[in-house]
């Protein structure tokens, strides 16, 4: 199914399996340095020496610096017409994301869980993998979303 950037998803247009594909984001090393000065100032984030002496062997992105920039993927490539609205998530980074790095996301719908105590919506899981460009896993993830149903026509 081909998802056009101004289709707007609703509950209703979601099918189990169906897969949604970002484009490519590079990971920049000053945007990189700068999330880790502010929120997440560890070493091995913040200097290029240090960096190279840790589990890391280099200067590696935070870990919530992946994940912020998988929702900015997250957020482009599966249109949902109230937008993302999260319920929860379980993630895991098991390759650090390093400077110039190439990130796209894939997501696959797990689940759908109409609500029913409140029909206008339910709970759709959502599997979740950010890669780089050899394809390795940088961030896995499966999230809980709260999606909308279409609305009823006036």
């Amino acid at each position: 199914m081909t998802i056009h950037s101004w289709e707007k998803l609703y509950l209703d247009d979601l099918s189990l399996g169906q897969q949604f594909e970002s484009d490519s984001l590079r990971v920049h090393r000053a945007s990189m340095l700068a999330f880790a000065q502010e929120f997440d100032p560890q070493p091995f984030h913040l200097d290029p020496e240090l960096a190279e002496l840790s589990l890391f062997r280099g200067l590696a992105a935070s870990g919530w610096n992946t994940a912020a920039l998988t929702m900015k993927l997250l957020v482009e490539s599966v249109p949902l017409a109230d937008g993302i609205i999260g319920l929860g998530i379980e993630l895991s980074w098991p390759t650090p994301t390093y400077p110039d790095d190439l990130l796209r996301l894939q997501c696959t719908v797990q689940a759908i869980d109409p609500s029913s105590s409140k029909p206008d919506r339910g709970v759709v899981t959502l599997f979740m993998e950010t890669l780089n460009q050899n394809d390795k896993v940088v961030q896995r993830a499966t999230g809980k979303l709260l999606v909308f149903r279409r609305p009823a026509p006036d």
